[in-house]
């Protein structure tokens, strides 16, 4: 008996099904487009399950639960944000500072410095590749045919990047 297909392998055919699909659900492409990412990250580290059936509907299932999960933290945060300022706003004459507690800057300066490090780390055509997609917004297809190299080239560049990234957030 053959061994059945792994999750990776289905995404890989179906990520462009993907992102169209949760565009059309967030109605927003790039909230679509990191839905599908979270979803790879999600199943690069698992095993696909050997009873598993339909490894794309398995597929499509996480991610509208990554969507889902998305949308209410999303809720949670407004509700607190709007908590937080009708809250501060009547403690005092004085308007309530946005910026966030020194130490939590500086960390999060470093946290960046030791992103842009990162980024600065990685072969040239997947910075590129990221920097074109993640920054300035293009399209796997636009990126791809910027860089003069396949999508699915533009899509491992970015995988790939974003390991490297995770990696570095993670320490």
């Amino acid at each position: 008996m053959a061994d059945p297909p792994s999750l990776i392998d289905a995404y890989m055919r179906k990520r462009e099904d993907l992102v169209r699909f949760f565009t059309l659900r967030t109605g927003s492409a790039a909230v679509a487009e990191d839905v599908v990412q979270d979803l790879y990250v999600k199943i690069s580290g698992m095993e696909t399950p050997g009873d598993l059936r339909s490894p794309e509907a398995f597929l499509y299932k996480m991610g509208v639960n990554l969507m889902l999960d998305r949308a209410k933290a999303q809720r949670r945060q407004a509700a607190r944000d709007h908590a937080w300022s009708r809250q501060a706003a009547g403690e005092g004459p004085e308007p309530v500072a946005h910026e966030p507690p020194a130490d939590e800057a500086v960390a999060s300066r470093q946290r960046l410095a030791r992103l842009v490090a990162a980024l600065d780390r990685l072969p040239p055509k997947v910075a590129a590749a990221f920097r074109l997609h993640k920054f300035d917004g293009l399209t796997h297809s636009e990126v791809a045919q910027r860089l003069g190299v396949s999508r699915s080239a533009v899509e491992k560049y970015i995988m790939s990047a974003l390991r490297v990234l995770m990696d570095e957030v993670e320490r």
